[in-house]
C-alpha cells in the first residue's frame, strides 16, 4: 500500500492507515510489463498506444475522409450533447461550493497530521502557473475581439455594449466553470492518493464504488479513457501553439523585415511541432528539476513581463476600468451565460441563424466556443488536476477549493482585461488594426494572428512580438513535458519512477498526433483540433459526473472515522501524554495534529 512514511501513530504504520486507507495490498505497477526501456501497465499502455497509432495511420491515409469526419464529429457531438456539457459544468460548480462550505471542508488532504509541502505563497504561484498556457496566449486577444463583432446577449456589433459582453463571455469561458472541473479532478486525485494511500491514477478515485475491481477491467477502461482525454486535450493545445507560432513568425517577417518571411501553412506548422517536440524531448531527458521546472519559471517571468508591458504601454486607465466592469458584466450575466444551450434558436447550428439571445451575428456559438471549451477543459483536466493534486498535500478541502476556484480565475480576468481590453480600445477608437488582420481575406486561422496584430499597435512591437513567440514556444515545451509525465503515470500503473524512455515516447506521440490533426484537417486545422477535444471530452464528462459521487463517498467515510469514538480516544490519549497538540476547530472533528513541541497550523 502506498501510504505516508511518517510513523507517529497516524502515519504509515499507525491508526490513520488502519482506519483511513483502503484495505489492499496492491502496489503501484505490481503487474507491469518491463522490457526495451519500458515499464508499463500492459492493458492500459498497449491498448491506448495501439488505438492512437491506428488513429494516426488512418487519418494520414484517408485524409479527405478524415477532414469530413472531424467536422461531422465536431458539430454532431456539440449539437446532440451540448446540453450535457452545459449541465455538467454547472453541476461541478455547485458541487465544489457545497464541499467547500460543508462539514467536509475541514478534512485535511494527507490526513490530520499532514504538513503543507509548500508555503502559501509558493502554492499560489504554482496555481497561477497551472492557469496559464497556450490557450490564454491564443485566445487572450482573439476571443474578446471576436465577440465584439459577433456579440452575444443581444448587443449590437462593434458597440460599447458589445465590448462589455465580449469581456463577460471571455471571462465566462475562462472563469469558474473550467476551474471547478480542475478542482473536482485535483481534489479527487489528492484525496484518494494522500488520504487512502492508493496510486495517483484515475482508477483509484472510484475505490468507493468499485473496490478491488479498480485493478480489473473497469479500472483499465477508466485509465484508458483518461489517456485518450489527456492526449487529445494536450494535442489540441499543441496544435493551437503551432498555429500561433506560425502566425507570429509570419508577422515578424512581413511587418518588421528584421526576420526572413515565414509563410503560413500546414507544412510549416508541422515543422514547428517537430522542432519544439525535439526540444521537449531534451527537456524530458533533463528530468523534472533540470527541464520542466526551469521552463515553468521562465514561463511565469515571460508572461508577467508581457502582461506588465501591455498594461504600461497600452491604454492603462482604460484597462484598469475595464477589469472591474468586465467582471461585473460576467457576474451580472452569469446565469444566462451558464445555462444557455441555444434550444430556442431554430437555425442556431446551421451557421446562418442567431448567434445568441437577440441575435446579431452569424456563427455557431456553442459549437465554436462554449461546448468546445467545456470539452477541452474536461479533456485537459487530468493534466491540470494531477498537477494541483501533487502540490496541495496538507491543505484542507476548503482551502484547496477556495484557492483553485478563485486565484487562477482572477488572473484570467486581469489577462483578458489587459490584452483583450487593449484590442477593444483600439477597435472602439476606430482603428481596425486587430479586426482587419483577423478577418482579412486569405487568413486561415483568424484567432492565431490576433495577438500579434494587437502588439503591432504598441511601442516596441518587435520585442513584444518576439517575446510572445518565445512564450508560446516555452508553453508548448512545458505542456508536452508535463503532459508526458501524466500519461506516463497513467500507463505505468501509477509508478513515480517509470523509465524516462516512456516519457520520451509520449512526448513524441503527442507531437505526431497534433501534426496529424493539422495535416488531415487541411485548411480546417482549427476545426480538427476542436473535434479532437470535443470527441474525447464526451465520454470523459460521464467519468467526472460519477467522480462527484466517489469523492463525496470517500469524504463522508473519512468524516465518520474522524468522529468515531476509537479515533477520539486515541487522540485524547496521545494529547494527555504530551505527544501531540490537536486542533478541533471549535470542538468538532480533529483537523490538525502536530508534535508536542509545535503549535497547530504552523
Amino acid at each position: 500500500m502506498s501510504g505516508s512514511d511518517d510513523d507517529d501513530g497516524f502515519g504509515g504504520d499507525g491508526l490513520q492507515v488502519e482506519l483511513f486507507h483502503a484495505e489492499t495490498d496492491r502496489e503501484p505497477g505490481d503487474t507491469n510489463w518491463q522490457g526495451y526501456g519500458f515499464d508499463v501497465h500492459p492493458q492500459v499502455f498497449f491498448i491506448s498506444a495501439g488505438i492512437i497509432l491506428l488513429f494516426i495511420a488512418l487519418s494520414l491515409v484517408f485524409q479527405e475522409t478524415a477532414t469530413d469526419l472531424y467536422e461531422n464529429v465536431r458539430t454532431g457531438v456539440s449539437t446532440t450533447f451540448g446540453w450535457l456539457f452545459i449541465l455538467a459544468a454547472n453541476m461541478f460548480i455547485v458541487f465544489m461550493i457545497y464541499l467547500a462550505v460543508s462539514k467536509y471542508g475541514k478534512i485535511r488532504l494527507g490526513g490530520v497530521n499532514a504538513d503543507k509541502e509548500f508555503s502559501d505563497i509558493s502554492w499560489v504561484a504554482m496555481l497561477f502557473s497551472a492557469g496559464m498556457g497556450i490557450g490564454l496566449m491564443f485566445f487572450g486577444v482573439a476571443e474578446p475581439t471576436w465577440h465584439f463583432f459577433d456579440p452575444h446577449l443581444g448587443a449590437a456589433s462593434g458597440t460599447s455594449a458589445a465590448g462589455e459582453v465580449a469581456m463577460a463571455v471571455s471571462i465566462y469561458h475562462w472563469g469558474f466553470h473550467p476551474w471547478a472541473i480542475y478542482a473536482l479532478v485535483g481534489l479527487s486525485l489528492a484525496f484518494f492518493s494522500f488520504n487512502r494511500g492508493l496510486p495517483l491514477t484515475f482508477r483509484s478515485i472510484f475505490w468507493p464504488v468499485l473496490g478491488e475491481r479498480i485493478y480489473g477491467w473497469p479500472g483499465h477502461i477508466i485509465d484508458i479513457l483518461t489517456v485518450f482525454a489527456t492526449l487529445f486535450g494536450l494535442t489540441t493545445s499543441l496544435g493551437l501553439g503551432a498555429l500561433q507560432i506560425n502566425a507570429g513568425l509570419n508577422f515578424l517577417g512581413e511587418s518588421s523585415g528584421a526576420f526572413p518571411s515565414v509563410p503560413v501553412g500546414t507544412s510549416v506548422q508541422v515543422g514547428i511541432i517537430a522542432f519544439v517536440t525535439l526540444i521537449a524531448v531534451f527537456s524530458v531527458a533533463a528530468g523534472l528539476d533540470g527541464g520542466v521546472k526551469r521552463l515553468s519559471n521562465l514561463n511565469l517571468f515571460l508572461m508577467f513581463a508581457l502582461l506588465g508591458a501591455t498594461l504600461v504601454l497600452g491604454p492603462t486607465v482604460f484597462i484598469l476600468g475595464l477589469i472591474p466592469q468586465g467582471l461585473g458584466a460576467y457576474f451580472g450575466n452569469f446565469f444566462e451565460l451558464s445555462f444557455f444551450t441555444g434550444a430556442l434558436y431554430d437555425h442556431f447550428f446551421a451557421g446562418s441563424g442567431y448567434y445568441g439571445p437577440g441575435g446579431g451575428g452569424e456563427g455557431e456559438f456553442l459549437v465554436d466556443w462554449t461546448v468546445f471549451y467545456w470539452a477541452w477543459w474536461i479533456a485537459w483536466s487530468p493534466f491540470v488536476g494531477m498537477f494541483i493534486a501533487r502540490i496541495s498535500k496538507g491543505r484542507t478541502v476548503r482551502e484547496f477549493i477556495s484557492g483553485v476556484l478563485v486565484l487562477p480565475v482572477m488572473f484570467s480576468v486581469v489577462w483578458f482585461g489587459a490584452l483583450g481590453g487593449t484590442a477593444l480600445n483600439i477597435e472602439l477608437n476606430g482603428n481596425a488594426a486587430v479586426s482587419g488582420a483577423m478577418f482579412a481575406e486569405g487568413v486561415e486561422v483568424p484567432r492565431a494572428v490576433a495577438l500579434f496584430s494587437m502588439l503591432d499597435t504598441l511601442p516596441g512591437t518587435l520585442i513584444l512580438s518576439s517575446l510572445a513567440v518565445l512564450l508560446v514556444a516555452t508553453f508548448f515545451i512545458t505542456s508536452s513535458d508535463s503532459g508526458s509525465l501524466v500519461i506516463d503515470h497513467l500507463t505505468s500503473g501509477g509508478k513515480h519512477d517509470a523509465p524516462v524512455t516512456m516519457r520520451i515516447f509520449w512526448a513524441v506521440t503527442e507531437g505526431i498526433v497534433a501534426a496529424t490533426l493539422l495535416v488531415a484537417g487541411g485548411n480546417a486545422g482549427l476545426e480538427a483540433l476542436q473535434a479532437a477535444a470535443i470527441s474525447t471530452g464526451l465520454p470523459f464528462v460521464l467519468i467526472l459526473i460519477f467522480m462527484m459521487y466517489a469523492i463525496w463517498k470517500g469524504l463522508d467515510t473519512e468524516y465518520q472515522v474522524l468522529e468515531s469514538q476509537e479515533f477520539q480516544e486515541r487522540v485524547a490519549e496521545m494529547a494527555e501524554e504530551g505527544e501531540v497538540v490537536i486542533d478541533t476547530e471549535g470542538g468538532e472533528i480533529v483537523t490538525d495534529i502536530t508534535s508536542g513541541e509545535e503549535e497547530p497550523g504552523d
